[in-house]
């Protein structure tokens, strides 16, 4: 069985979602890691979840990324530990510089709450081994802040690399402006550092993981973590 820590900062509202389908759903052992711990309790993948941290004061993920556990989580990433952030995490893991680029507001300036279609871009990554390119995943949004965005020379080393995790597509999986939500350059929706140990995304997997929901598509982010690698 493997160990994640899920970190709560003070305005996490996905938290408690992201333990129940890891734990509950998926069968694994969770700990909570809170802001202010200096210690990961020996957590085999750490996750960032969702939420409004510190309030989305001065832009989204800055304050957090000062946080007393970001320096033990940049430590673990930086010694070739999984780190995974969804929505308010990928905007952290952006302000800490453990991923590329940057997430700023929607380009129709609203916060957005919806049903999103994503490909996935490489099967070179831990969260998207498992996941055929031309299936497509239906997968829930909701932020303010998710237009991605980086410099020319960044994005082509990203391209380059295969470091694009998923991009936002129609329901048939064609990669159209149409259907990209928020402005994200080349429809970005998660991109992975080039180390290939963090991952940011900001659609929701964890919202679309239970039956119960009569949505199951994002269980293939976490059926290909635990069964890509033995942590």
């Amino acid at each position: 069985m493997n160990k994640f820590g899920v970190v709560v900062f003070p305005g996490s509202n996905c938290d408690q979602d992201m333990i129940y389908v890891l734990e509950t759903i998926m069968q694994q052992k969770v700990v909570k890691l809170w802001h202010k711990d200096h210690d990961l309790q020996g957590c085999d993948f750490i996750v960032l979840p969702g939420g409004f941290s510190y309030g989305d004061y001065l832009r989204s993920g800055a304050i957090a990324r000062f946080s007393p556990i970001m320096k033990e989580v940049v430590d673990f990433a930086n010694k070739g530990g999984y780190v995974m952030g969804v929505c308010n995490g990928f905007q952290i893991l952006a302000e800490a510089g453990l991923v590329p680029g940057a997430l700023l507001h929607n380009k129709n300036r609203k916060f957005i709450c919806n049903n999103v279609y994503l490909r996935s871009q490489t099967r070179d990554s831990l969260i998207t081994s498992q996941i055929d390119p031309s299936q497509v995943l239906k997968i829930p949004i909701a932020h303010g802040e998710g237009n991605y965005f980086t410099d020319a020379d960044t994005l082509k080393m990203l391209n380059d690399n295969d470091q694009v995790l998923f991009r936002y597509c129609d329901a048939e999986g064609n990669v159209t402006s149409e259907a990209n939500p928020n402005g994200s350059m080349e429809n970005i929706a998660g991109v992975c550092n080039k180390g290939r140990n963090v991952f940011g995304m900001m659609p929701h997997p964890e919202r679309a993981a239970d039956a119960e929901l009569s949505n199951t598509d994002g269980m293939i982010l976490f059926e290909s973590i635990l069964s890509t690698v033995s942590l």
